[in-house]
Parts: structure tokens; C-alpha cells; sequence
């Protein structure tokens, strides 16, 4: 009779008899008619739940970094890159009608700023290039730029030539210079501008961490009801008050939970901030010197034509209100808007001379002297100041937003592992009494 007791097979092994051979709903409907099978059923949803909230801990913390990185160090420099495009060609049109001004031989300060300008933005447009994805709105834009510089510059050289030999046709090729800036190489450059602008905009949102964040959070508090649901059942089930594995598991979740949340949050403010204090300000900044150096090119261009077009005075006109709003930016210093208010003042005395008084060469002479170039370069070098430090500040929060990620991509998955292992030592336990 006692080897006939011994030989009785244990309950969780009459559950695997019964349920053998039958399909995965069935033996699922066996297994919940039993202690052991209900257990076994638990066990097996909380180490799913706890490896699938591993897997998107890991996900999370990965495209997060990823969108932080690529914000960090592809789609801010693009940025950075088409502003030195877009300003120094709008520099190198206005610095060319100046020197064309002079007459006769340019002088050297006007040339050398004149070839850095093309230095500068032909550096710009190299590494934009390896910055814009191949096929890219952004990449057609560096190409067009690439190609129309080699005309500006050669129309350029042939107006410097000719204003040497003292011909009038120089100012001709010096306009047609001027307009093929205007009208194919400061659009493409303001294109190419834009799409970085979308770029960053469009990365922020990547860096973010976007659904996957979400659905990391549903799965976290499934995960932690899960654990509590388990616990309420064994203390049911089985008289103690605590299963200390599940206990520690629960913890674990709690901490993965809270310090995931901390780490995307500390990054979402830290983007914010340098969306807010970086690339945005970055933009502005950058279109109000765009627009300084266009209306200091157009009082040049309006001289040098002589009388013979209007265009370069009338879009000064129309740029100046839109400037004075743009040097109302908080990142610029008072002065900035006085020094403007100065300079606009030396304009109006320019355009009295050449056009009431008919004084060109006094125009001429007030227009490229020390003092009207004095004021006006003010402007520029605090718009140029202003956005040093702007560019600062959104390499500064964004290297603050990835701080944290790296570790949550991998310290993330460890933790859900640790909780399946502390999962299966409660529940074990509680299955090991029916044996």
C-alpha cells in the first residue's frame, strides 16, 4: 500500500498528463482549473511581460540617444553650415559692390573679405554636402549653389576688370552678378537653410523617443499590476502575507519605472531648452543678418548702377521695417538696435546726396567711408556675437539631453531581466510545495 502512495504521480505532474497532446487553448483551459497550472500561467505572464519591458526599455533609451545624436551632430551643424553659406554669399555680393565703388583698383581689405566670403562658403558647402542624405531636397539645393558660384565669381572678375579700365559695362556685369546672387544662389541657400530648419524641427521629435516612450509606459504599469495581482493571489492563496521575491521584483519595476521617466523628462527639458535658447533663436538670428548684409549690398548696387534701376533702393526700403523688428531679439544687446538706427541714418544722408544734391562721389565716398562702415558693421558683429552664443547654448543642452540615455539603453534591459529572474524564484517557490 505505501509503494502504491509513493508511485501516485504529484498534482502539477497529473496536470502536464491531462493537458499532453491536446491544442495550446485546451491545455491553457486545463491549466486554469489547477493551483499549480494557475501558477504556471502567472509565472509565464509576468517573465513575458518583464522581457518584453526589457526589450523596450532598450528600444526607448536606443532611438532616443540615436535622435539625440544625429540632432547633435547632423542636423544642428547642417544648420549651422547653411547659415555660413547663405550669409557669406549675401557678404561676398554686398563686399563686391563696395569694392566696385572704390574704382579703379579694389582696395585689399574689400578683396580679401571679398575671397574669404567664397572661401568660407565653399568650406560650408563641402560639409553640407556630406551632412545631406544622397537624392535629398537639401543635396539639390548644394549642387545648384556649387554650380551658380562658378558664374557668380566669373561675372564678378569680369565687372572687376572692366571697372578697372574705367568701362561702364562693368556695372552691368556687376548687376548681373548681383542678380544671379539674388535670384539662384541666396534662394537655393535659403532653401538648403530651411530644409536644416526641418531637419532640426523633424529631430526633435526623434530625439524625443515618440511612441516608443509611450509604449514603454503602458508596459510598465501592466508589468507592476501584473506583480501586485500575483501577490494578492498567493497571500490568498497561500496564508503569507509576503512572497519577499515578488516584493523585491515589484521595487525593481517601481525604480525602472521612475528612473526611465526621470531620464526622458531631464532630456525633454533639456531639448526644449535648446530649442528654445539654440535653434530657434539660431534661425531668427540668422535671417536678420541675412538681411542686414542684402540692404548694405543693395545701397552699394544702387550706386553703382548710376541712376539706371530703382529695385536695390526700393528693396532696401521694403527690408528695413522687417530688419528693425528682427533686432528686437532678446538675445541682442540694446545698442544693437541703435547702432542700426545710425546707420539707416547715414543711408538716408547717402540717398540725399546722390539724389537731391546729385553729389555721387560724396554718396559714394560717405557710403564706403569709415564711419557709415563703423555703424553698420556693429550690427553685424553683435547679430554674429549673438549667434556664437546661441549655437553654444544648443550644443551645451543637447549634450545635456543625451546624459542618461546610453545607460538606460543598457541598464534598462539588465533591470527587466533581473525582475523575470526574481519573478520566477517567487512563483518557483509556491510551485515547488505541490510537488
Amino acid at each position: 500500500m505505501s509503494t502504491a502512495l509513493e508511485a501516485r504521480p504529484t498534482p502539477a505532474t497529473q496536470v502536464r498528463t491531462r493537458t499532453a497532446g491536446r491544442g495550446p487553448v485546451t491545455r491553457l483551459k486545463a491549466l486554469r482549473r489547477t493551483s499549480p497550472g494557475r501558477l504556471q500561467l502567472m509565472l509565464a505572464a509576468l517573465i513575458g511581460l518583464g522581457l518584453l519591458t526589457g526589450l523596450l526599455a532598450g528600444i526607448t533609451g536606443q532611438q532616443a540617444q540615436a535622435g539625440t545624436t544625429d540632432l547633435g551632430n547632423r542636423a544642428q551643424p547642417l544648420l549651422a553650415e547653411a547659415e555660413t553659406i547663405y550669409a557669406n554669399l549675401a557678404d561676398a555680393d554686398t563686399t563686391a559692390a563696395q569694392a566696385f565703388l572704390a574704382g579703379g583698383l579694389e582696395p585689399a581689405t574689400l578683396t580679401d573679405r571679398y575671397n574669404d566670403d567664397l572661401t568660407r562658403a565653399t568650406t560650408a558647402l563641402t560639409e553640407a554636402a556630406r551632412l545631406t542624405p544622397e537624392g535629398s531636397a537639401a543635396a539639390e539645393s548644394v549642387r545648384s549653389i556649387s554650380t551658380g558660384l562658378a558664374r557668380y565669381t566669373a561675372l564678378v572678375a569680369t565687372a572687376r576688370a572692366d571697372n578697372r579700365q574705367g568701362l561702364p559695362v562693368g556695372s552691368s556685369y556687376l548687376s548681373s552678378a548681383s542678380e544671379l546672387n539674388r535670384t539662384t544662389l541666396l534662394p537655393e541657400a535659403k532653401k538648403l537653410f530651411d530644409s536644416a530648419q526641418q531637419e532640426v524641427r523633424d529631430g526633435y521629435g526623434d530625439a524625443a523617443g515618440g511612441w516608443w516612450s509611450g509604449f514603454f509606459a503602458l508596459l510598465i504599469l501592466v508589468l507592476l499590476g501584473a506583480l501586485l495581482l500575483a501577490q494578492r493571489y498567493l497571500s490568498r492563496h497561500t496564508h503569507r502575507t509576503f512572497n519577499v521575491p515578488l516584493v523585491a521584483a515589484t521595487v525593481l519595476t517601481l525604480l525602472l519605472g521612475f528612473g526611465t521617466a526621470t531620464v526622458l523628462l531631464t532630456q525633454n527639458r533639456h531639448l526644449n531648452q535648446a530649442e528654445d535658447t539654440g535653434s530657434t533663436p539660431v534661425a531668427q538670428l540668422a535671417e536678420a543678418r541675412i538681411l542686414a548684409l542684402q540692404e548694405r549690398g543693395d545701397e552699394a548696387l544702387t550706386l553703382a548702377m548710376h541712376g539706371s534701376s530703382d529695385e536695390p533702393e526700393k528693396r532696401w526700403q521694403a527690408a528695413d521695417p522687417r530688419l528693425r523688428a528682427a533686432l528686437s531679439n532678446t538675445y541682442l544687446p540694446g545698442a544693437t538696435s541703435g547702432s542700426y538706427d545710425a546707420y539707416a541714418a547715414a543711408h538716408e544722408q547717402i540717398r540725399k546726396l546722390d539724389g537731391q544734391d546729385g553729389n555721387y562721389d560724396g554718396a559714394v565716398k560717405l557710403a564706403v567711408g569709415k564711419d557709415t562702415t563703423a555703424k553698420f558693421e556693429q550690427v553685424t558683429a553683435d547679430l554674429s556675437t549673438a549667434l556664437d552664443q546661441r549655437k553654444d547654448a544648443f550644443t551645451t543642452e543637447i549634450d545635456k539631453a543625451g546624459g542618461g540615455l546610453v545607460v538606460l539603453a543598457i541598464l534598462g534591459p539588465l533591470v527587466a531581466l533581473a525582475i523575470c529572474a526574481l519573478a520566477f524564484a517567487g512563483i518557483r517557490a509556491r510551485l515547488e510545495e505541490y510537488r
